[in-house]
């Protein structure tokens, strides 16, 4: 029991991952009705950069402070980029266009990060206060997983706040369903589109800097990320905030549970649970029919 309950930690822990980059993923889609294959390649970039900006201040020991500020932005300021110059072209276009996009988006970044900082796997030094481990159940768990087990959920209230108690989020909810008649109104609605986009690609970037303190960074981490949070949009719902949420703990859970179980199969119990979903409910579990 006690091994049982310290994987499931582990697994809620690389849900809270999960769900900040899953939730950028679902967001860009649920405003934008924009598949972006190129949002894993954003959190392999944030991690890189999380790394090279926690070294300025390595010796002072406010180098993860710096990553945790700096590296998000610069990420969401790429982003801004790339909606403004190439995403806003082909909102209009179809799907195949978008992927193809994406895609050659996603080749291109992975060779900037690879002619940048090479091949060599990095790593970003957590403070002090988060290294280490504490007791639980008798067993030795990371005090850093326990940082992201408690901003998973802050990250979450945050977002649930923005987008249901501000006038902006009033504004981007009415940007999905009424486009056109808020333009009437008077907003600018490519501008929130800009807004949106930047903020997802923010949180490609948050969780990349957060990998980055809790596991090595190297190249191909991207693909990998990339096809887990589309598994947590297909099973939470594409567009659906509590979906990304939920989708996060299921694959997380499955994942590190699976790893006791059948460890040679523990990735293919996630498939298979996107696969379930797909057939049972194709728009996901707390998602809703596209019209």
């Amino acid at each position: 029991m006690e091994t049982i309950l310290i994987q499931l930690l582990g697994g809620l822990t690389r849900g809270m991952i999960l769900f900040i980059v899953a939730s950028g993923l679902s967001l860009i889609f649920g405003v934008m009705r924009v598949i972006n294959f190129a949002h894993g390649s954003l959190y392999m970039l944030g991690a890189f950069l999380a790394v090279t900006t926690g070294a300025l201040l390595a010796g002072e020991g406010w180098g993860f402070i710096l990553a945790l500020l700096v590296a998000p932005l610069v990420i969401a300021l790429v982003g801004l980029i790339m909606e403004t110059t190439l995403f806003r072209r082909i909102y209009a276009k179809e799907h195949l266009l978008q992927l193809l996009l994406t895609y050659g988006l996603t080749l291109l970044l992975s060779d900037i990060v690879r002619m940048i900082w090479g091949g060599a796997y990095r790593t970003l030094r957590p403070p002090d206060v988060l290294r280490g481990s504490v007791e639980i159940v008798g067993r030795a768990f990371p005090v850093y997983n326990l940082f992201l087990l408690a901003i998973g959920p802050l990250i979450a209230l945050g977002l649930w706040f923005l987008l249901n108690r501000t006038r902006w989020g009033r504004i981007i909810r009415a940007a999905v369903v009424y486009p056109e008649v808020l333009s009437a109104l008077g907003t600018n609605v490519q501008r929130v589109s800009t807004g949106v986009f930047a903020l997802g690609c923010w949180l490609a970037g948050l969780g990349g800097t957060l990998i980055a303190g809790q596991a090595a960074v190297g190249l191909g981490m991207d693909v990998h990320m990339i096809i887990e949070a589309f598994a947590v949009v297909v099973i939470g719902g594409l567009g659906s905030f509590g979906g990304a949420m939920l989708g996060s703990l299921i694959i997380g859970v499955i994942e590190s549970l699976g790893i006791l179980v059948v460890p040679r199969a523990a990735l293919f119990l996630s498939f298979a649970a996107m696969a379930a979903v797909l057939i049972i409910r194709p728009w996901g579990l707390l998602g809703k029919p596209e019209r």
